[in-house]
């Protein structure tokens, strides 16, 4: 049986085991294994990249020690820019090679050779897997093919787990966000409740709800989360905006770098602040345009069309829970003259 023959018999069971795995991390784990076994290398480490830190950190890795030590974070960063461009680094002395770090942690691990591709979603680069050898191996094309192969198809099932937990997610955090948001009768306390909980449960910097003053033609501040007084007193006219026309006449946008977009008119103050992306939707009570929500986030983002759609759902059940606060209020005013009408008719008596 040929070397061939074995790689395609192992990346058929590898591909069914993937559909099978239970959780993110059963996945890993299980990326990392197939790598050793199929490749009989010594060890194997995959490595997750962190956008907001805009490093790799190691996920999961099987072979070796607790007390390894994996180059710095920052530094396998570096490494994307050569993966990319080769499409492999291939390292036949590992403990001598300038390339790489912690010579003599390597030697200790009994750490021979190492190859290492990126992991790819969509021609992302979502992370790196890393092969290790006991013994010096002068690494053939088939081998780096494989591990290429399985790397992508590695990147392929991390992205599907992490769409499929993203559903069960969003499923669970709008009936959670459309509770908090209904829970109250204050107006102010139902905005803060929708600042907050976007903010935390999107992993964003911060949030700004403006609603419209239609007898003054302005957006008025109402509520805010994460963001500074500084920065919020920046943006107190922003109704001219060209974002804020767009929402008002109820379009969303996106905006994955406010440095660079030409619909940004506070670039420097967007800068101050830290904030990179954003998304800009409208506040609907019915079919109206009743006020405008902002979100910004402190790291690039491609907000996906499903976090898009729960933005855009909760900022039109704020827009409701705010119509019902104020019939609520209306209702307890009419209801107070009333009272006094009663009263006063009686008196006549």
């Amino acid at each position: 049986m040929t070397r061939d023959t074995d790689y395609f018999r192992s990346f058929c069971s590898i591909s069914s085991a993937f559909g099978t795995a239970a959780s993110r991390e059963d996945l890993l784990k299980l990326i990392v294994d197939s790598a050793v076994s199929s490749m009989e290398g010594k060890a194997a480490c995959l490595f997750l990249a962190d956008e907001r830190e805009d490093r790799f950190v190691a996920m999961a890795q099987t072979g070796l020690s607790d007390t390894y030590l994996h180059a710095n974070p920052l530094t396998a960063g570096k490494l994307v820019a050569a993966l990319n461009k080769k499409g492999f680094l291939a390292f036949p002395d590992a403990t001598t090679d300038p390339l790489l770090e912690n010579h003599e942690a390597k030697k200790k691990e009994g750490i021979a050779s190492l190859l290492t591709v990126p992991v790819k979603v969509k021609s992302r680069t979502i992370g790196i897997l890393s092969l290790y050898t006991a013994t010096r191996r002068e690494f053939q094309t088939e081998e780096i093919e494989f591990l290429c192969a399985l790397a992508d198809h590695g990147g392929i099932a991390i992205e599907n787990n992490r769409l499929h937990r993203r559903m069960q997610k969003n499923a669970m955090l709008f009936l959670e966000l459309a509770s908090n948001i209904n829970s109250s009768l204050e107006i102010k306390q139902i905005l803060k409740n929708l600042t907050n909980n976007v903010c935390d449960k999107f992993d964003l910097k911060g949030a700004v709800i403006r609603l419209l003053d239609d007898d003054q033609n302005e957006l008025k501040l109402v509520a805010s989360h994460g963001l500074s007084e500084d920065f919020l007193e920046k943006t107190l006219s922003t109704i001219a905006t060209q974002t804020s026309q767009r929402a008002l006449n109820g379009e969303t946008i996106i905006i994955s770098d406010t440095a660079t977009d030409n619909s940004i008119s506070l670039k420097q103050a967007m800068q101050d602040e830290g904030l990179v992306s954003m998304i800009v939707t409208p506040i609907l009570a019915r079919e109206k345009v009743i006020g405008v929500l902002r979100l910004y986030s402190d790291v690039k983002r491609d907000f996906p069309d499903d976090e898009i759609m729960m933005v855009k759902a909760l900022a039109h059940q704020g827009g409701l829970a705010i119509q019902n606060a104020s019939m609520y209020l209306q209702l307890q005013e009419d209801k107070k003259s009333l009272e006094e009408d009663i009263w006063s008719h009686r008196s006549w008596f």
